[in-house]
């Protein structure tokens, strides 16, 4: 099984998505014709640079487990182009990476634990199945999946021939981390990977990834609900809502400097611990929109208390307001007609 090899230096993009998009039909009727149609991931376009970990957050809903599972290629995008180190994804010509090679170099890790493993297989096996695949002896494979084990806190003689059934939480997580290592990838989608465990057990499945990037040389895209993990992880953050990316930029000037009423009211619906800064209005209200029939212009504008005219007719063009980061929305657009237009800039 050769190992893939890198085609730019450090700095350089892994993977560049450009127009990804994925629409969902919904079926009706007698003859079962399409009567509408969920826009789950509309246009999204980002990179991710080699090394880093990128953090995907927003509300339920928004595109972000869809979005996994488009960088995965367990859906097919509708539109859009994938291209990982220089090479375009799934292209039917010979010049491009075919979805083989690309799986290998790309795993995912689940949210459930318990569901991403086959309960009638020791964990041993579960591990060694995809290297045995790509075509590497089941002695080599058995061998690569014990030291794999070892390198995410699993004693291989105590563990490798448990069944996931007799594992906690999170040590099954530990397994689905080790599984996905086992091909030795060079990008990692975790999706919601320590939403399902207690706080001490993430805290330490999340120290485990941060050493086992730096051990691998591998790269993120983390993908989660609560934003005190993403903070801590991320080196940046893509603010996703209703299938649409919002705003883009490294992790402090996200978190510090948020430029986007959608991003400031997320941030802001975070607990606190100080009765001095306890809100007691909520930041945000209402549910998003229906992704069937979205707003037009942009698609925040409903839930927004800085809406004005120019939302509802012009969708808001994607601007860097300094060091990389970017925010799609016309308050960040020094020309784009809204009274606080540039404020942002």
């Amino acid at each position: 099984m050769d190992i893939a090899t890198d085609r730019g230096g450090p700095g350089t993009p892994l993977l560049s998505l450009d127009g990804l998009t994925k629409h969902f039909p919904i079926k009706g009727g007698l003859l079962g014709r399409t009567v509408a149609t969920v826009r789950a991931v509309d246009g999204v376009a980002f990179e991710v640079i080699k090394g880093e970990t990128l953090g995907i957050v927003g509300e339920s809903g928004c595109g972000k487990s869809t979005t996994a599972r488009l960088l995965m290629r367990l859906l097919d995008p509708d539109a859009g182009k994938m291209i990982f180190d220089g090479e375009a994804v799934g292209e039917p010509r010979a010049s491009g990476l075919s979805l083989r090679d690309y799986r290998r170099q790309v795993q995912m890790v689940f949210q459930d634990s318990y569901a991403s493993l086959n309960p009638r297989l020791p964990i041993e096996d579960s591990i060694a199945f995809a290297p045995i695949v790509h075509g590497l002896s089941r002695e080599k494979a058995n061998e690569r999946a014990r030291e794999i084990l070892a390198a995410v806190g699993l004693a291989p003689a105590q563990f490798a021939r448990r069944y996931p059934h007799e594992l906690s939480g999170g040590q099954r997580q530990r397994v689905n981390i080790a599984r996905a290592l086992a091909l030795q990838p060079r990008l990692i989608i975790l999706d919601e990977p320590v939403s399902a465990l207690d706080k001490s057990v993430e805290a330490q499945v999340l120290n485990l990834l941060v050493e086992l990037k730096a051990q691998f040389g591998l790269t993120y895209v983390f993908i989660s609900h609560d934003l005190n993990v993403v903070q801590f992880i991320s080196d940046r953050v893509l603010v996703m809502y209703l299938g649409e990316v919002v705003e883009l930029g490294p992790v402090d000037a996200i978190y510090d400097r948020p430029a986007h009423p959608y991003t400031r009211a997320l941030l802001a619906s975070r607990p606190s611990m100080d009765p001095a800064q306890r809100r007691t209005v909520p930041p945000l209200t209402g549910d998003p929109p229906n992704p069937v029939n979205p707003p037009s212009g942009c698609r925040f504008r409903t839930r927004c208390t800085h809406a004005e005219d120019i939302c509802a007719k012009a969708k808001p063009r994607a601007v860097d307001i300094g060091a990389g980061h970017i925010a799609a929305c016309h308050m960040a657009d020094a020309g784009s007609g809204h009274s606080q237009a540039g404020a942002l800039a």
